[in-house]
């Protein structure tokens, strides 16, 4: 499978992250499994272990993210995965419009594990709760560091503001196996 380094926005500079790599470890019939790793991480701040369940909010501090367009229509998932083991799910009709909370029949797995200088956040998703593929996807990270310093990491930035629900963010393809 591909790995993908991550861009910052210009507009919010990391202060000691330097890199982030994005990958898809694997697709089965069950699980999409995702890993970030994360150069540079002494400052990182990770998330307080809350336990699996559903929580909104996430992307208020370190945080992981997918969205995927499915081959019909406008609409796309958004996925927010934490080292809390907290997640959320939404379904968009359109650009950042039509939310709603989408049904899952099973929660993701999430793993923070740090090293000297690194970390990396593994994800297992069930496939059951995602769009059938062929997909358009985008795979990005909200960093926190000590001091309150938030950067916004993706595939691709659109001009202007960091937005991750931008079509310049959906910069990667999935395509059906076997």
């Amino acid at each position: 499978m591909e790995t993908w380094e991550l861009v910052p926005h210009p507009d919010h500079p990391a202060v000691a992250v330097n890199r982030i790599e994005a990958r898809v470890l694997g697709v089965t019939p069950n699980w999409l499994q995702l890993r970030w790793r994360i150069e540079g991480s002494a400052a990182l701040v990770v998330p307080a272990f809350a336990g699996k369940g559903r929580a909104d909010g996430l992307w208020q501090t370190t945080c992981f993210e997918l969205f995927i367009k499915g081959a019909a229509g406008d609409g796309y998932v958004e996925m927010n995965l934490s080292p809390s083991e907290r997640w959320a799910a939404y379904d968009f009709a359109g650009y950042r419009e039509g939310m709603a909370e989408r049904p899952t029949a099973r929660q993701p797995v999430c793993t923070l594990r740090r090293g000297g200088g690194f970390a990396i956040f593994d994800a297992a998703v069930p496939m059951a709760d995602l769009p059938h593929l062929p997909w358009r996807f985008g795979l990005s990270a909200v960093i926190e560091e000590e001091g309150g310093c938030r950067s916004y990491w993706a595939l691709a930035h659109p001009a202007g503001k960091a937005d991750f629900h931008a079509p310049a963010c959906f910069a990667a393809t999935l395509e059906p196996t076997g």
